[in-house]
């Protein structure tokens, strides 16, 4: 299939894509090698016709070279996912039934997504305790665990931990995910509204989001008596429930059909994925990777932009 150079399309963000003169159910924008690109084009093009799919246009975006855009005008999301994953992967790919643009919402989870750290895990070393800490942060971002009771129980374990600690462990330890100031500073440069919303902590995410950018911040919070952790939380859990009602109270604020764009890693950012416009999994634990309608795999985060059309010269350097 040849590559042709421009625009597929052209709408608002958010709205029904047109392709010609008919609507494209489908489009789907990836990063890939492009070494042999079109001989991996032609292999995913005959497989999606071999499931009733047809791509009506390929063509490589004239304001950001290295994404490859496809449009269907009709199709599965899921097969159109499975089949461009077997055949580009490693790829940042995303998935959309609506043109795609910059969101005037981005809700983002901290951990592994916008800082390369666990929190918990690094500051649990303190105590001596990262190995034990770490293997239930992993049951638990695998979806193997339920996330509550996982939480109350690493928590449990940081008991008696002085509170300087967490200051030494942010200072020491914690660094922001490559491209995340980038992302951030674009997007709201861009007209949109930047949350963080994190089952770690308050202690962490509060510094992390004023160094990245972020406008509002969602997180746990550590009790704290006599200088010590206490082993327990103050008020209730940012649980998975809770990241996507953020996700739809922040929305809530704009007009319907508003564009919205999650990012995150494991299982409790599952609802939150689902429930936005574009869910984007980074670098994420297989459940949570299959529930994104797309995920970076080969970039940085400022693969994001990329996907979402913003030419580079738009970005805001940080």
């Amino acid at each position: 299939m040849p590559l042709a150079v421009g625009p597929a399309m052209s709408a608002t963000a958010g709205a029904p894509a047109v392709l010609g003169e008919e609507f494209a159910v489908l489009i789907a924008r990836l990063i890939a090698d492009p070494a042999g690109l079109e001989t991996r084009l032609d292999a995913a093009s005959a497989a999606l016709e071999a499931e009733g799919m047809r791509i009506a246009a390929a063509a490589m975006l004239d304001f950001c070279g290295d994404v490859l855009q496809l449009s269907l005008p009709k199709g599965d999301r899921a097969i159109l996912r499975r089949v461009l994953d077997a055949h580009f992967s490693p790829a940042d790919l995303l998935v959309s039934d609506r043109e795609i643009g910059v969101p005037r919402l981005f809700v983002s989870d901290m951990d592994s997504t916008m800082i390369g750290q666990e929190c918990i895990d690094e500051l649990a070393d303190f105590a001596g305790l990262k190995d034990q800490v770490a293997a239930i942060t992993e049951r638990a971002m695998q979806g193997e665990l339920d996330f509550a009771s996982a939480l109350s129980e690493r928590v449990g374990l940081l008991s008696g931990l002085g509170e300087d600690a967490v200051a030494t462990c942010l200072a020491d330890r914690i660094r922001p995910m490559e491209g995340a100031q980038t992302l951030v500073a674009t997007l709201k440069a861009l007209g949109c509204r930047t949350v963080l919303v994190t089952g770690g902590f308050h202690h962490f995410a509060d510094p992390v989001a004023e160094k990245i950018g972020f406008e509002h911040v969602v997180a746990n919070r550590l009790a704290v008596a006599g200088g010590k952790l206490t082993g327990a939380l103050v008020g209730g859990i940012t649980d998975s429930a809770v990241k996507r009602r953020v996700l739809l109270d922040e929305a809530g604020a704009f007009e319907e059909g508003v564009a919205t764009l999650a990012m995150g890693d494991g299982a409790n950012d599952i609802p939150m994925l689902e429930a936005a416009t574009w869910g984007i999994a980074y670098r994420a634990k297989p459940k949570a990777r299959a529930a994104g309608d797309g995920w970076i795999d080969r970039g940085d985060l400022t693969a994001v932009l990329s996907l979402l059309g913003v030419p580079r010269e738009q970005w805001v350097s940080v």
